[in-house]
């Protein structure tokens, strides 16, 4: 390699390669993903569509939302295009540099016959170089050097023989290096162009964009809000720990995403000073003479008084007002998911002593629900059922003479019900509502509480960590239609799919019971027949199910309660069979050898190393169970992140300027002390069925306490659900203090005990009665 040398390239072709493979590597992927694409419309979607009057101005709104999208799309096409028309250029310069290197052809080049004498060659030469030699007018110094060498090749020997054997007059070709660059980047009178060209892309335009890149990210938290808003939000939760939905809608309004100072995007008018008064006077208990920082300025005060336009469904300007609570309205669900983290840490602080007050449970609770307040744009003391197009204050009182609250009740109702309480609206209304009516969420909430990894799972000790399983199965709401023909087909999906994962379940028993060798489980069973005899065996006894039943875990240990029973069963005729065949040991009956058989199994198992074995070999059987566990647990939990994204199903909300997604929040919480347990899971792919485990720790005194699981919407009002699951937290087993690395002073164990009592947040049943 010392003797090679690095070329610039001369005649450019090495350059079109280099070009040519860089930009078939930018076009090929480009093309897959930035062609503008139209998506097909879903012929399921276009029949649940709702015609009312504002899902038809949201659509307008949301074309009007990016006018620059069509533009964008055709500007997208023609550049894809123009490369591929400059790529195809590329490949046809490249096929001609191969074609002039592969095909020489001396005769072709000459213009004479192979077979032509010497003398004819010599003056096709002759006439063709004083047409292409480069002192002429039409010379051309690339040609006529082919000639010259195609004239070589026919003339000289040496050179006939090359071509002859090579394929070139000049020999075989040696290897080479080169840079697929062109010789004028190099070039001295180039050098300062080239030099200027490197210091602008290098150190002025790419230090200036991650300077700015850098600038604008540091102004952000990871859900892109404002580190100064975020800041705000902690300041306020601290100083009020119970926080009342008004003033939530107040530090809501302070965001500083709403100043023009901190977002470019906010535009200021000069009508804002006639309009926004106006507005103010409308409303009622805005708070707009708050002299709090920043409560009190004026970007806070009309961004609060837009949301209470919004939550009474004000008419306003269009061409003004109308588009500032368009944008205030989209930025809030992100700011109240903000919130809700916010409070949450400050209770996390709260419980490590690195703040004073304590946020109850009442300040994120009214957080989560101003979430679908700004959705669907009503107050909370509303009715729910005003959800619903085409449903007005004048028609609750159709609603209220059937004895209809909630939505759930008005679906359940048959299809003449609902009709007759409708009846004022035309049968394209009734339509629209069935159709949103019947895509609701209707959510089946299933709660389980264990401790893992532990010898009953269902024993909660003082200290404990308790797992709770959470399973959350989304159903369309028509699944409680009133209809007959509507029951009929979900029983028979219901049926459906019971049968399909009772299969799923047998095939998967079957598949573990294969897995596992005839011995390992002969030798189970027999280590629970032979678990009274030993010395050191304890006694075989069942899981309680009392405890289970109370946490929703009763139907799986109550199914398995039966299994045991039969073993003891079983264990009991083997020692039966086993004394008879002492007795009669000369039988001839077939169930006497059986008999027998066992009899003789057992006396081989009642020795020393049988016994050993035996042993080993149950501890072998119980360690691949732990195993099977574990791995299911890891591959539960891959699918539950592999499964995680943001879109389950389109929320109908006409008054929201932007397509919503269904989120939920799932907690726990001691709703008696008003304290959290768990921080609240953001649920955001729920699409048909989603699992996930909330872990807390068990209270430090044996008690009976009552915890509730909630579960709560970011999109729909009165769609809220609760779980209570009851903890019967006994005294923890005393740890052995002999080992000289649990050795504890009495002084250390006093303030342990000190700590605890401070720290106890939990109210159980008998602290009430107490209290009463």
């Amino acid at each position: 390699m010392s003797g090679q040398k690095f070329q610039y390239d001369e005649s450019g072709g090495t350059f079109f390669y280099f070009l040519l493979s860089f930009l078939a590597l930018l076009l090929i992927p480009s093309t897959f993903y930035l062609w503008p694409r139209r998506p097909k419309p879903d012929p399921e979607q276009v029949t649940k569509e709702c015609h009312c009057d504002g899902c038809k101005k949201k659509k307008i709104i949301l074309q009007k939302s990016d006018p620059w999208k069509e533009t964008k799309a055709l500007f997208r096409k023609l550049l894809i295009i123009s490369g591929w028309v400059l790529l195809a250029f590329l490949a046809y310069k490249v096929s001609q540099f191969d074609y002039e290197m592969a095909n020489f052809d001396p005769y072709e080049i000459l213009g004479v016959s192979p077979g032509s004498s010497a003398a004819s060659i010599k003056k096709a030469y002759r006439q063709l170089s004083l047409i292409l030699h480069p002192d002429k007018e039409t010379g051309n110094e690339k040609a006529f050097m082919r000639l010259t060498k195609a004239y070589q090749a026919l003339t000289d020997k040496e050179a006939m023989a090359n071509w002859e054997k090579y394929g070139n007059p000049d020999g075989p070709g040696a290897m080479g290096f080169g840079i697929a660059l062109p010789s004028w980047i190099v070039e001295k009178e180039n050098s300062m162009w080239v030099l200027g060209a490197y210091a602008l892309v290098f150190m002025l335009a790419l230090p200036i964009a991650v300077g700015m890149w850098w600038y604008r990210s540091i102004r952000y938290t990871g859900d892109q809000v404002l580190l100064a808003t975020t800041k705000m939000y902690y300041a306020f939760f601290h100083n009020t720990p119970t926080m009342t939905l008004k003033r939530i809608i107040m530090v809501l309004g302070a965001s500083f995403e709403f100043e023009k100072k901190h977002n470019a995007d906010i535009v200021e008018r000069l009508s804002d000073n006639e309009e926004v008064p106006a507005l103010i006077r409308q409303l009622q208990n805005l708070g707009e003479k708050n002299r709090e920082y920043p409560l009190c300025l004026m970007y806070s005060i009309k961004a609060r008084a837009l949301i209470h336009a919004h939550l009474s469904r004000m008419n306003l300007n269009p061409e003004t007002l109308e588009k500032d609570r368009q944008y205030i309205v989209k930025k809030c669900p992100y700011l109240i998911q903000e919130m809700i983290s916010c409070v949450n840490q400050l209770i996390v602080l709260a419980y490590a002593r690195q703040v004073q007050h304590l946020p109850t449970i009442t300040t994120i609770e009214n957080c989560m629900k101003l979430s679908p307040m700004i959705v669907q744009a009503f107050w909370e003391f509303k009715n729910p059922l005003l959800q619903l197009p085409h449903i007005s204050e004048d028609h609750l009182k159709y609603f209220k003479a059937k004895k209809v609250k909630s939505l759930q009740e008005f679906a359940q109702l048959k299809r003449e019900d609902r009709r007759s309480i409708l009846r004022g609206l035309s049968d394209s209304q009734f339509d629209d509502i069935m159709k949103v009516l019947g895509n609701m969420p209707f959510i089946d909430f299933k709660v389980r509480s264990e401790v893992i990894d532990d010898e009953n799972s269902t024993d909660y000790t003082a200290g404990a960590i308790v797992t709770v399983t959470v399973t959350l199965t989304r159903k369309d709401m028509a699944h409680l239609f009133g209809d007959d023909t509507v029951k009929e087909k979900t029983v028979i999906e219901d049926s459906k799919e019971d049968v399909e994962k009772e299969k799923d379940e047998v095939d998967d028993q079957n598949q573990a019971a294969a897995k596992k060798p005839a011995w390992m489980r002969q030798r189970k069973v027999q280590k629970k027949s032979h678990s009274k005899k030993g010395p050191n065996k304890k006694p075989a006894s069942t899981k309680p199910t009392t405890a289970a039943s109370e946490n929703g875990v009763s139907s799986q240990q109550n199914s398995a309660s039966p299994k045991i029973k039969k073993e003891k069963k079983e264990d009991r005729e083997a020692k039966e069979t086993k004394e008879s065949t002492k007795e009669k040991a000369n039988a001839s009956d077939a169930s006497d050898s059986e008999a027998n058989k066992s009899d003789s199994s057992d006396d081989e198992d009642s020795s020393p190393e049988t016994a050993k074995k035996r042993q080993q070999d149950s501890e072998v059987g119980d360690d691949d169970t732990e195993w099977n566990k574990f791995q299911q647990r890891l591959s539960k939990r891959d699918r539950i992140l592999e499964g995680r994204s943001n879109n389950s199903h389109q929320v109908h909300c006409p008054y929201f300027p932007e397509v919503k997604q269904e989120y939920w929040w799932v907690y726990i919480c001691d709703r008696k002390s008003l304290t959290l347990l768990t921080a609240p899971v953001h649920v955001t792919s729920l699409v048909d069925t989603e699992e996930f485990q909330l872990r807390f720790t068990a209270p430090l005194w044996p008690n009976v306490y009552t915890f509730t699981v909630c579960l709560r919407s970011d999109s729909y009002l009165g769609f809220d659900q609760l779980h209570d699951i009851k903890l019967d937290v006994k005294e923890a087993a005393p740890i052995p203090m002999d080992h000289p690395q649990w050795e504890m002073s009495d002084e250390d164990t006093a303030e342990d005990v000190d700590a605890a009592d401070e720290h106890s947040e939990f109210t159980t049943d008998e602290d009430i009665s107490d209290n009463e």
